[in-house]
Parts: C-alpha cells; structure tokens; sequence
C-alpha cells in the first residue's frame, strides 16, 4: 500500500499496523520525508540511533510572537518552499506538520520517541535522515517536489527514470537550526500526543482541524490553533484505541469539544 496521508496512521496506527502485519502487506510512505527514511533505513532496528525529520520551518520560520499574532491566512498559505493545499500548508507554518510526521513515523518505523528528532532545514533540499548507532548519518535529498516520492511509492523495490535531478553547483550552503517550540508548540503537543498513545493522536488531529478551519475562516488568529489544540487534548481522558468506532467517536467528540471552545474567540 502505498501511503499518501498521515492521519490513517496518526489516528489509526495500532489498527493499520496490525492489519498490515497479518496480511503480510508492506506499507510504503509518500511522505517525502518518510520516504526519505524509508530508502535510508535497512530495517535492523537494533542499529539505529535516531530518525530526523527535516522540516522547512515554514514562513514564519525568523519571526516573532508580535509578528505571528499578526499573520493572516493568505500569510499563512505563502509556503516558501512547497505547493501544498490549505490545512496541509498551516500546519506546516505552525510546525504542526511534523508532529503529526513524528507520531506517522513512529508507527512505520517501530521505533520509539526518544529515537524521533526534528531539525529545520530551510533548503528543504534533505528530506530527512537516518543515524546509525556506529554514527554513520544517510541522508536522502532531492529537490522540493513530491514527484520523486510518489513515483518510488509505485514503483517501489525497483527505480524508473525521471528529470528531478539535483544541480549540486547550484545549491549553496544547507543549513540547521533547532525548531523554536517556545513559539510553534504544536510540535511539542503531537509529540506528547504521541507518547501518550491511545486516543490523544486522535484528539490532536480533530482539534488541530478544527483550529485550522477556524484560522482560515477568520474566526481565530494564528496563535489560537494550538491554544485550541492544548485545550481540548486537556479535556479528554485517555483511553485505549480498540477499534475503528472508537477513533471515529472520539474524532466527533473532540471536534465538537473544539468547536465548543470557539465561543472564547466570539
């Protein structure tokens, strides 16, 4: 199956995994990211040291808190480095993106958070890399497309030809920086989400979708979407996931929950 959204496994992954085992069926990320992974990874999980996802930072990456209060959507869609739709390109400026990256990676790779980092990589040119425990790091870059991920999604042990090939003359510097969580926490609330399993990835998901819809319409700023997502994740007891009912109710029941909470904003 070749995988092209997060959330199945975001809020789905104890189910999808399962599935998959006892069908004896390889799941292969379009995600460029955990494609990235998935062509550096050997599969010997006692020879890893961590996973690192890059993340672009998004366009708000070098700004301030004054400055995110005052961002709009039209700000908030301008991704400097990739053509994505609306959600997808919100979360990405609120780093939302890749917490919900963390937890997909978690449940593809088997491995656990403490082997999970994010680093921003402006270029975007490094999708994303694989440490080994002898500190040997494989990277896998590419130019900022999904083509090349999609395309090694279907054709997948085997690779056909293509025109996304990377002029190294022309790059410059790749440069690192640690992601500011003071100021874009979402990434902290996936990854405690994450960590604490059971319903909480689903409440994230449906709060976060809620909050971005709610950004995009003009009901909240920018920096209500994870004041949003914190709440409703405060108002849920956590308990474990079974069954595909009990991810569809907790979704309806946090996405109310979070809708409820627009009344604050009114």
């Amino acid at each position: 199956i070749a995988l092209a959204n997060k959330e199945t496994l975001v809020v789905g992954g104890s189910i999808v995994t399962q599935k998959a085992k006892e069908k004896d069926i390889n799941i292969i990320p379009v995600d460029s990211e955990h494609s990235a992974i998935f062509q550096c990874f050997h599969g010997i999980k006692n020879e890893i040291h961590r996973l690192i996802l890059t993340a672009s930072g998004g366009p708000f990456r070098c700004s301030s808190m004054e400055e995110l209060s005052r961002v709009t959507p039209e700000m908030a869609l301008a991704h400097p480095n990739w053509s994505m739709g609306a959600k997808i390109s919100v979360d990405s400026a609120t780093l939302m993106n890749k917490g919900l990256e963390l937890i997909e990676a978690q449940w593809l790779f088997d491995v656990s958070y403490e082997q999970l980092e994010v680093v921003i990589h402006p270029q975007s040119i490094i999708h994303s890399m694989v440490e080994y425990i002898d500190g040997t790091v494989l990277a896998n870059l590419g130019v900022p497309s999904m083509k090349l991920p999609i395309q090694y999604a279907l054709t997948w042990p085997e690779r056909i030809a293509s025109e996304q090939h990377i002029d190294f003359r022309r790059i410059g510097a790749l440069t690192f920086e640690e992601p500011k969580t003071g100021l874009f926490p979402c990434l902290d609330l996936a990854r405690r989400a994450g960590k604490a399993g059971g319903v909480m990835p689903v409440v994230l998901n449906a709060a976060d979708e809620v909050a971005v819809n709610s950004f995009l319409e003009g009901r909240i700023a920018f920096t209500a979407i994870p004041y949003l997502v914190e709440k409703t994740l405060e108002g849920f007891p956590n308990q474990p996931v079974f069954d595909i009912e009990t991810v569809l109710d907790i979704d309806r029941r946090a996405r109310d929950f979070a809708t409820g909470l627009l009344t604050d904003f009114d």
